[in-house]
């Protein structure tokens, strides 16, 4: 992978999130049209199984599961697999995408649905749990860069996602934008970081001269 693409991709998710951000936040304080007929749609065809789903990924995205469970269990899994400059590689990337989240919600304070089914922090904008999603499709990507992982990443991504509005705990456009800085943060760092995860160990132990 180039490192350069990685740099630019990462720093323009981040960018276009922020920018999101902004344009829901402040240039249309009124939640725009879309965040309104998405949220009203969901709630039309929300059906009893959609809401145990919605609920059972609330549950694998948020709190400690998605503090510590999931980031410990991949880097567990990493580790044992003797992969220790990936497990740190993830750790950075989960510990990143965690504070750029909170720094955006800070800065926006976009308030939530009200209608939102289930009890959730301060900051609408982006969502915690999808970025949260994000980073780890991408950095299961990154690490290991095959079709299948594409795809997975990308279907559980958009799971997560739509799963935060059967619940009403987002509008659609918070979901997007975590989706954004989850993705971007992993970039960047794999940009930085990525050659020397991806550094054999007979080339650190190589001799001098």
């Amino acid at each position: 992978m180039d490192r350069r693409m990685l740099l630019w991709w990462g720093a323009g998710l981040l960018a276009l999130a922020t920018v999101l951000g902004a344009l829901v936040v402040f240039v249309y304080p009124e939640t725009p049209g879309f965040d309104h007929w998405w949220n009203e749609t969901v709630a039309g065809i929300r059906g009893d199984w959609l809401l145990q789903f919605a609920l059972v990924m609330d549950w694998i995205g948020g709190g400690w599961v998605a503090i510590l469970g999931v980031p410990l269990l991949a880097i567990l899994v990493l580790v044992l697999a003797r992969r220790w400059r990936g497990a740190v590689f993830a750790a950075v990337c989960f510990a990143a995408s965690a504070g750029a989240v909170q720094l955006l919600k800070q800065l926006f304070g976009r308030a939530r649905p009200e209608d939102m089914l289930v009890v959730s922090d301060y900051g609408s904008f982006p969502s915690g749990h999808t970025a949260n999603a994000a980073t780890i499709a991408l950095v299961v990507w990154v690490l290991f860069p095959r079709v299948w992982t594409a795809i997975l990443g990308v279907l559980w991504v958009l799971a997560m996602a739509l799963s935060r509005t059967f619940l009403s705990v987002h509008w659609a456009t918070d979901t997007l934008g975590g989706a954004l800085v989850g993705a971007g943060v992993v970039l960047v760092l794999a940009a930085w970081l990525l050659p020397w995860v991806q550094q054999k160990k007979s080339e650190v132990e190589a001799p001098i001269g």
